[in-house]
């Protein structure tokens, strides 16, 4: 169990655990453009969604789980949450989900499988959750410009590497990048993610930072404190 100032996360059935990435991206997408609904694609334990939750008044909070033990979890943190009633969890994959889509979204958000690398454990089911081919990026692309609203957000996290490739990806389905934040674990180590936020609207000044987590184990910075500061219950 992971506890949080506002609400806790099981996370002894899926592979995938509470991270520094998904706690990023839940603190840091956008919000200030008040969405009335939210989809987290690939919600793991629900994390993303449940501090999204917290954070803005968005009536419906929906959230994407394709692995059936993740699903049953996410369901279970969302139940044990103050904002039961406004978070959803479908049983799909995105492919499926996308089908028949009744909805537009106000924000979408994503911490997707990478390590595209050809490099597998023996664990099955952690593979999937960090595997790109699980939900290549064209996929998650192609939904965003499928499910996003006329003025929605498209946030996401990925690997530093794929930066460029995923910018251009998102312009061929005329999504615009308007905040990139990078991110470094420590002051002297190299970038290591990218958090994205695109919209339909071209930006003609894109927002572009960068943060740094920690100074060293376990001693993080002020910025990553401001951040999160409203989630850990340390801080």
């Amino acid at each position: 169990m992971f506890s949080f100032k506002q609400f806790s996360v099981k996370q002894d059935k899926t592979a995938m655990k509470v991270g520094t990435d998904g706690v990023l991206l839940g603190s840091w997408a956008p919000i200030s453009h008040n969405p009335y609904s939210v989809l987290d694609i690939g919600a793991g334990t629900g994390i993303i969604a449940l501090m999204i939750a917290q954070r803005s008044a968005a009536e419906q909070i929906d959230a994407l789980e394709i692995d059936e033990d993740a699903y049953e979890q996410a369901v279970e943190n969302f139940e044990n949450s103050p904002w039961g009633d406004r978070l959803f969890c479908f049983h799909a994959g995105l492919d499926e989900f996308i089908e028949e889509p009744e909805d537009e979204y106000d924000l979408i958000v994503s911490n997707p499988p990478f390590y595209a690398e050809d490099y597998k454990t023996e664990n099955e089911k952690r593979d999937l959750a960090r595997f790109q081919d699980a939900m290549p990026f064209e996929e998650l692309v192609e939904a965003a410009d499928l499910l996003l609203s006329e003025n929605g957000i498209f946030a996401l996290i990925i690997p530093f590497k794929e930066e460029q490739k995923f910018i251009a990806l998102a312009k061929e389905s005329e999504l615009y990048p308007l905040k990139i934040t990078r991110v470094k674990g420590t002051p002297t180590t190299p970038v290591k993610r990218s958090l994205l936020a695109f919209s339909r609207n071209e930006s003609s000044e894109i927002e572009i930072d960068e943060i740094t987590v920690e100074i060293d184990r376990h001693v993080y910075t002020p910025e990553y404190i401001e951040l999160t500061k409203d989630f850990y219950l340390k801080m």
